[in-house]
């Protein structure tokens, strides 16, 4: 068996990058709709942020692909269109209520914390698994941002 570099990684590995590539193309564009769809400054402006790091987390793991002979794709997951869909009609629902969007989305975080835990798990001692760690510290961090944003809208709202 051959040790794993950044140029030969194995084929789990390069699929496990592949979804991750999906779940961070979903979480940038349902920030981008998110920021849009609340009129709040400062939370719209930590989404557009957290937008931002995961548009960058994608183009860095599609990096990886490539260098692997293999594509990434630009689309993100019918779960993921199916989600964007529904935190677009709950914010218009609900006048972009401040609570229900950021529970939505605070949902959506969920969901990729979730699955980089278990890419990382999956892919330990891969030759990524620094980056993996970096990238998902900032996801675990933006998570806990919209949880606590998410938290002090409902305390305000009693």
């Amino acid at each position: 068996m051959a040790l794993e570099t950044t140029a030969n990684l194995n084929e789990k590995t390069v699929e496990k990058l592949k979804e991750l590539v999906k779940v961070n193309i979903d979480s940038y564009k349902g920030f981008d709709q998110a920021a849009e769809t609340i009129e709040n400054a400062q939370i719209a402006g930590l989404f557009r942020q957290l937008s931002s790091d995961r548009k960058v987390f994608a183009e860095q793991l599609r990096e990886y692909i490539e260098l692997n002979d293999d594509e990434a794709g630009d689309a993100g997951s019918i779960k993921g269109k199916v989600h964007r869909w529904w935190l677009s009609a709950r914010g218009a629902m609900t006048d972009g209520d401040n609570y229900a969007v950021l529970a939505e989305a605070e949902r959506g975080e969920d969901v990729i914390k979730e699955r980089y835990e278990e890419v990382l798990k999956e892919t330990a001692g891969s030759a990524l698994n620094d980056l993996l760690l970096k990238q998902y510290a900032s996801v675990k961090k933006g998570h806990d941002q919209v949880r606590d944003l998410r938290d002090a809208t409902k305390a305000e709202k009693k």
